[in-house]
Order: C-alpha cells, then structure tokens, then sequence
C-alpha cells in the first residue's frame, strides 16, 4: 500500500500548520437524553489527535453523525462529541455551529497551535453526500480551505465517496491517520495469506447484506460459522421449519447454492433460542434448529450451538466475526453472541472483530476488549474490504 502515514507528515513538521482531520465520530446517541452510550470511535482518533497536539498543529477535526438530510437537524448535532472529545483530550474542543459558514471560519481563525476545533456535522451540507461531482468539489474545496494537510482517520467511512473523504484529498497533501493504517495492516492480514485454519463468523439480520463477503470467502476459508438473523434464510434452504423468525424468501435459492457449493465449510445453528414475539418479556425455550414452531421466531443461537462454533474456533489461528448472534440488547437473547465472543477469546489466534454491531455488543455487554487483537471501527468498510472491493477513501490517499 503506497499510502503515506502520520509519522510522515509529522516529520515534515506541523507547528502552526492546520491540519484537517477527518475523523469517524458517528456514536450513538441516547434518544431521550442525548448523551453518549457508546464512546468507541471517538477513543479510536485520539492517537492520531493526540500526536498532532502534542506537535503543535492547529487541528480541525470533521466529522458525520447518523444520516440528516443535507440540512441542519438538531438530533444529529456533533455538540455533545467536542465535549467528550475534549474531555478524552484533557483540552477544550472548540465547536463551529456550522460546516463552512461564518462560525466554522471564526473558530478555525482562533485556533492556537495545539488547539482542536470539530466542525458541526458534516452531512448538514448537502455537498458531502452528493453524487454530482461539481457539487461535491464545490464542498470539498471550502473544507479544504481550512487545512495546509489532510488527515484522513475516519476507515469508517472510506468505502464512501463522500466530499470529505474522496475529494478533499486530491486538493490538499494527504496521510493515513494511526487509526486508519491500522486497519488496512489488519485487514490485510486477511485477505493476504491468513495462518491456518482460518475461520470466519459471520452474523446479523439479512444474508443479503453479507452474500458478497461469503461469495468472496468461501473459497478461502476453513470453516464459516452462521449465526443471526441470517441464519434462517439458510436453514430454510435446508428444508427446515423457521417459524416466524427473519426470511429472505428470495435468497432461500441463493442459501442452497452457497451450501452446496461450499464443501461442508458452512456450519449451521442446531439449536435456537426461540420465543413468543420480539421482546424482551416474550416466553421463549431452547429447541432444535430443524425444529423450530410455526409460531416462534429464533432471536438467539442456543447453547449446543455456542459450544460446536467454540469447538471450531478453538481449532483457528485466524478469527474473523462480523455480526452478533442473536438479538444482543435483549438479555434473554444474547447468550449467544457473548458465548461466542467468549470462545473467540479463548482462542490460540489472531482474532478481528469486524466492527458494527459486533464491536458495540462487545462492549455492551462488557467483555473485555483486549482479548481480540484487532477491534475494527468500520463494519461496512471492513467487509468491503474483504470483498476485494476498492475503497474510495484508501483509493483517494494513494493518489
């Protein structure tokens, strides 16, 4: 990867120089109080931030949060992120009100060297998102206009080709944050030659949105675990009664081929925690995979499940997951995805959580997070990755 890094931009000296970084701090939001429940990604940019502070940049940090309409709206506002930023820095964070406006421009202006400023939301312009390419640069160049250098740390973003992340790198010299070059060096790991055996866990709702990641691993992996939601599409295609539980009719096909095609490298849920309805209060039992009542839906794999995968995963010297086993923010229903995070812990191997949902149920649930090697921060960007796909981001940093 021809990409330059941090450290080399750091060489070329950055005191008094403002650097744009743009950073991934999309965290979920409590909906009632708006704090903070999750502090993941705004911890993953502050080795990059910390580095420029400490060498005197004047650091402007852009950023998303959720999906606004390219217009202002109050619930996405990136305000309660600088107060935790700041407080993760131990320095105030100076807050634009704005993207590229008159605040945006002011609080810039009064930076000091070694002060951090965060730009309101970035997709509250229209510009960031746009697929019209003149619209596009029309955004990136009044954003870059804020910065002698380009960071890019946000790897949670560098599967779109968005204004902050495609185009400002073609108008400014520009590095891979820490963040970022870890991620690819990982990734890479994967998709180079993995030690063996090399398993992958593959988990969430709807096999469609995974099926490219398995056409593309299936033939490079040992074994790969299905769990999920997903994992009724495939046990239909099997013959099975799934109940109620989350069906994609129109895969049912796709899943047969998958298994058939596979070698036997596909492993299946033979137990499921099944209930009453979608809650967490519903009455709900463990029954077997190939068995599962007209009236239930599956919300969790069940425990002979968790132990054949952690059999399997105690075989690998390379672990991938991606997506939680059942539905982990229900207590009754997320037996499963501790299980198996557990058992990816055990494991003589290196392991990567894939990011998304996976990576927020490991700290929900309070798992320790130093048991995995490799913690992603992007779930969309890894899998694509993954699929061999070219990353619009990591394309625009190696230009």
């Amino acid at each position: 990867m021809s990409i330059r890094n941090l450290d080399d931009l750091l060489a070329e000296g950055v005191s008094g120089r403002r650097v744009l970084v743009r950073a991934d701090l999309n965290v979920p939001l409590d909906k009632q109080t708006g704090e903070i429940t999750d502090d993941g990604r705004i911890r993953a940019v502050l080795p990059t931030l910390g580095a420029l502070v400490s060498a005197g940049a004047k650091v402007v940090v852009c950023s998303h949060l959720g999906r606004p309409k390219g217009a202002p709206d109050p619930q996405f506002s990136l305000r309660p992120v600088a107060g935790r930023l700041g407080e993760l820095l131990d320095a105030p964070v100076h807050f634009a009100e704005d993207t590229v406006g008159d605040s945006a421009r002011s609080t810039v202006d009064a930076l000091a060297d070694g002060q951090v400023a965060l730009l309101e939301n970035l997709r509250f312009n229209k510009g960031e998102t746009s697929k019209d390419d003149a619209e596009r640069g029309a955004f990136a160049d009044q954003l870059a206009a804020f910065g002698d250098a380009y960071v890019d740390d946000a790897f949670g973003a560098v599967h779109r080709k968005h204004a902050s992340v495609y185009d400002v790198p073609a108008r400014l010299p520009h590095v891979a944050g820490r963040l970022v070059l870890r991620e690819v060096e990982v990734l890479s790991k994967l998709t180079g030659r993995p030690e063996r055996p090399y398993v992958v866990v593959l988990g969430g709702s709807k096999v469609s949105d995974k099926l490219a990641v398995i056409e593309a691993l299936l033939p490079t992996v040992d074994r790969l675990l299905i769990g999920g939601g997903m994992c009724f599409t495939f046990l239909k295609a099997q013959g099975h009664e799934v109940g109620t539980s989350l069906l994609e009719e129109e895969m049912v096909e796709t899943c047969r081929n998958l298994l058939e095609r596979s070698g036997g490298k596909i492993m299946l849920p033979v137990d499921v925690v099944a209930a009453d309805a979608f809650s967490p209060d519903a009455a709900h039992d463990t029954v077997r995979a190939d068995g599962i009542p007209s009236h239930r839906l599956g919300l969790d794999i069940g425990p002979e499940t968790v132990a054949g995968f952690a059999a399997a995963l105690s075989q690998a010297k390379t672990i991938f997951w991606n997506g939680p086993m059942g539905v982990f923010e229900m207590a009754p229903f997320a037996a499963g995805t501790r299980g198996l995070a557990e058992a990816i812990t055990k494991a003589d191997a290196f392991s990567v959580v894939g990011g998304g949902d996976s990576a927020a149920a490991v700290r929900s649930l309070g798992l320790d997070e130093s048991g995995f090697d490799h913690i992603s921060t992007g779930g969309g960007a890894s899998l694509e990755y993954l699929e061999g796909k070219t990353l619009p981001g990591i394309a625009a940093l190696e230009k």
